[in-house]
């Protein structure tokens, strides 16, 4: 995929955190009882942090692509997906068994931050 896949993401990803953290201090903190709210504010972190990893897996593949970027920010996407998306329907539609997504989530985050160690060590700087 081309570089500006991951770059976009990143930004909208960014966006949807400060959207959704907004409407949490806002929409939903006189609506949920303070444990839901400081749930939903995890999602909107996480998805925060990793908008960011995505930005950097953009100018990574930029320097020069390859499959582990790719992946890796399919893997990093894919789990701001299932982490902050569980998460937040789980506030929203008080339905407690979506919080056994939120791992799966959280296991695609942990890839996609090895896959992008693996992508930075080879592709920046020389090999030891």
């Amino acid at each position: 995929m081309a570089p500006r896949i991951w770059w976009i993401a990143g930004c909208l990803i960014g966006l949807m955190a400060v959207a959704g953290g907004a409407f949490g201090a806002h929409g939903l903190r006189d609506s949920v009882t303070a444990a839901r709210l400081e749930t939903w504010n995890t999602g909107a972190e996480y998805a925060m942090y990793h908008a960011i990893a995505l930005l950097s897996v953009g100018w990574l593949g930029a320097q020069k692509s390859g499959w582990d970027v790719d992946l890796a920010g399919a893997m990093l996407a894919t789990g701001v997906g299932l982490f902050t998306g569980s998460l937040w329907l789980l506030v929203l539609l008080d339905v407690p068994a979506l919080g056994a997504i939120t791992p799966l989530g959280g296991t695609a985050l942990l890839v996609g931050w090895l896959l992008c160690a693996r992508a930075g060590w080879r592709r920046l700087g020389p090999r030891p």
